[in-house]
Parts: C-alpha cells; structure tokens; sequence
C-alpha cells in the first residue's frame, strides 16, 4: 500500500523501484550500500528523495569508464 500523505518532491519505494528498474529487495541493497539513502516515511514504507532517485538512475545509466 502506497502512502496517501507523500510529500512533495518524494517517491515511495515502489515508485523508485519502477523509475530504476529494479525490485524492492534491489532498492533495500542500494540503501545497505550507502547508494540511496531514505528522507522520510516509515521504516516499513520509506521515502526516497526524486532528486537522488534521478540522480541514481542517470548514474546507472551511464557507462563506466575504463
């Protein structure tokens, strides 16, 4: 269940698990690795800022370089 009182400018974790492309499990592990860190909600339904989902995603998107 989705929360009802998302503040502006915040995505719930299936949200960001849509626009990354991953599972919630996925997301979880990015949070434990210090890659996506939460900025409000609950602990059972966390929220994550748009700006470092966004963020996050065009990082994954872009190549290594090696």
């Amino acid at each position: 269940m989705e929360s009802q009182n998302l503040r502006p400018g915040h995505l719930t974790a299936h949200q960001t698990a849509r626009l990354l492309g991953v599972s919630l499990d996925a997301v979880r592990q990015l949070v434990r690795r210090g890659q996506l860190q939460r900025s409000g909600g609950t602990p059972r339904q966390p929220w994550y800022a748009a700006q470092d989902v966004a963020a996050l995603a065009a990082k994954r998107r872009t190549p290594a370089s090696a």
